[in-house]
């Protein structure tokens, strides 16, 4: 039962003819929805470890799910700091026992709203060196633009970031809609490519390779803080 995921099914059969329109209304609007307490606290958490640490390279993982991605990307990237960030409290806490490689110490997870963490980190000047979208909700109907990342309000915010940041999806009109939204907004033309990971890092890309999915990242480098160390998981 484990290979049974469904491709997405959408009457859209590429980028959406309102995306550039939408991302140029996010980028010269500001966006003044109010931080959740629960957010503000769990950013002052995770810098503070962070920083306890000597502020090494950042590593965001959003939207990390059961952590499986920031277990891996801790361990792929040694010399920086990894932060797993969603809004599942019971996804964060659920037992690891899955994972039976050596515990990373260079992470932190946290239950956040992702669109909080992000105005968080670049109100505070934070600037990662990677940032990590693995397989986010498609919101793949018509109608659902604005509840894609790229679509969003928040978007012109993650781009602002900078550092490398790669998005990846079993949609491939996902990905073509983010490398559009980045190039608008940066200047910068991401990579776009098929995926094929010899190694699954988070249960989707699992489950979907093994539901005979094709998978689809974009991957960008975008102005800001310059990221370090070469391996791509």
């Amino acid at each position: 039962m484990f290979a049974n995921s469904r491709t997405v099914a959408s009457a859209q059969p590429g980028p959406h003819d309102k995306l550039a329109e939408l991302v140029a209304r996010h980028r010269d609007a500001t966006f003044r929805k109010p931080l959740a307490a629960y957010s503000a606290a769990a950013f002052d958490t995770a810098i503070a470890v962070w920083r306890s640490v000597g502020s090494p390279p950042l590593i965001i993982d959003a939207g990390c799910g059961v952590g499986e991605s920031t277990l891996h990307l801790a361990t792929q990237f040694p010399d920086h700091f990894v932060i797993g960030i969603d809004q599942s409290e019971s996804r964060i806490v659920r037992g690891k026992d899955w994972w039976g490689e050596v515990w990373p110490e260079n992470f932190v997870w946290v239950r956040a709203d992702l669109v909080d963490f992000w105005r968080q980190l670049l109100a505070a000047d934070i600037r990662p060196a990677r940032h990590y979208i693995l397989y986010p909700n498609p919101w793949p109907k018509i109608g659902q633009l604005s509840r894609r990342w790229q679509g969003h309000a928040v978007f012109p915010t993650i781009v602002a970031l900078g550092g490398v940041l790669e998005c990846r999806s079993n949609w491939d009109v996902y990905v073509e809609e983010f490398a559009l939204a980045v190039e608008r907004l940066s200047g910068v033309k991401p990579a776009v490519e098929v995926w094929n990971p010899e190694t699954p890092v988070t249960p989707f890309e699992r489950k979907y390779l093994a539901s005979g999915h094709a998978l689809h990242r974009c991957v960008a480098t975008l102005p800001g803080e310059s990221p370090t160390g070469q391996v791509t998981l």
